[in-house]
Order: C-alpha cells, then structure tokens, then sequence
C-alpha cells in the first residue's frame, strides 16, 4: 500500500509540470497571471464539482469546516499565490529550473516542519542524511541552472 501511495505522489509531482507550461500559455494568452491563476482555479473547481456530483459524495462533513481556525483557511491563498507565482516563474526560469527552486524549497520547510512538528504534523528529527539530501537538491538546482 506505502509503495502504491509513492507512486501516487510521483505522478501527482508529474503533472505539476505540465500545469506550469498550460497555466503560462493561458498566463500569456490573458495577459495577467492573476487572471490565468483565477481561470485556473475556477476550471479546477468545476472539475472538482463535477467529480463531486459523478462519485455521489457525502457532503455533510463540510459543515465542519466552520469549526477549523482561520488560519487553516489559509491553504487556499497559499495555493493561488503558488499557482501564480508558477505561471510567473516558468516562462521566465525555464520549467526545470522553477521545479529544482519549489523542491528546494519545499524540502526545506518540510524538514523545518517534521523537526518542530509543525502545524500538528508528527515530528521526524533532522539528522544527517537528511541534510545531505537537501544538499544533493540545492546541487542539483545549482546544475540546472549553469547548464
């Protein structure tokens, strides 16, 4: 089951990309990122919608949504403000070197987050050869970006 999950992760990591490239073409095509991030978004929640209505989803557990702090409300602007910075990046850095730049990134924090347990999440020391990881990463980044 844990392999069949970090497959899933990996494509899901694929298409990440391939939004990039769609997202500035439209990005390009409407001459506004932020306008391409909220035709992005609206597609998205349609598509959303629709799978909601296809699989008969029980609804009744988004009214606890109300119940959650403000701050978790947040993930959605975290979200539009990555979409947007994507459609903003790509075309500029090249997909590659954006992508290298968000892993960096991403692991980064999320090491900085299983170190403290942030936000709630299981704590996971940081130790060397997770270290060595991120640095493997950077390099890698430091190797897109010169060649």
């Amino acid at each position: 089951m844990k392999l069949l999950l970090m497959f899933s992760a990996v494509i899901a990591g694929t298409v990440l990309p391939i939004q990039a490239a769609l997202n500035g073409k439209m990005g390009k095509a409407v001459g506004d990122p932020v306008y391409a991030t909220f035709i992005s978004f609206v597609v998205g929640s349609v598509g959303l919608f629709a799978y909601i209505m296809f699989a008969r989803t029980d609804l009744s557990g988004i009214t606890y949504a109300r119940q959650v702090s403000w701050s978790v409300w947040v993930a959605g602007l975290l979200g539009a403000f990555y979409v947007a910075s994507v459609i903003i990046l790509a075309p500029k850095l090249g997909v590659a070197l954006t992508f290298g730049l968000i892993v960096a990134g991403q692991l980064g924090i999320s090491l900085a987050m299983d170190h403290f347990g942030l936000l709630g999440i299981p704590v996971h020391t940081i130790n060397w050869q997770r270290i060595v990881g991120i640095l493997l990463i950077v390099s890698g980044v430091v190797l897109i970006r010169n060649f």
